[in-house]
């Protein structure tokens, strides 16, 4: 098993799942809304409520992690701060430190990166 790398403590560890994928929907590139709302419908596979996302996104902003800006009058952008791509960082590489057990699954692993780079 290898030793898990230090990591950067961040507020991540008391986000919620929901919130994490969040974040990570926002690693990709800054989005508005509903654009945040159509990736998480993508991946939950069921409809994701505003009453629940806007909330969410409302509490990453003030936990530092999301900016919010206006994109035009009726919109908001919203991106990852510096905090935000942190928390990113610690969640993946906690998991990761966890999960990497063994050569195979570090190997399946290197093979994720390869085929997303």
């Amino acid at each position: 098993m290898s030793e898990a790398q230090p990591t950067v403590r961040t507020g991540a560890r008391d986000l919620t799942a929901f919130q994490k994928n969040i974040l990570v929907v926002l690693a990709e590139e800054p989005r508005y809304g509903l654009a945040v709302k159509r990736e998480l419908e993508e991946y939950y596979g069921e409809e994701v409520n505003h009453g629940r996302l806007y909330p969410n996104l409302d509490d990453l902003v003030g936990e530092g992690l999301v900016e919010k800006s206006e994109l035009d009058k009726r919109t908001n952008q919203y991106a990852l701060t510096d905090a935000g791509v942190e928390a990113v960082f610690d969640d993946l590489s906690w998991a990761l430190g966890k999960f990497i057990a063994n050569d195979e699954r570090a190997e399946r692993i290197r093979e994720i990166v390869a085929a997303n780079e």
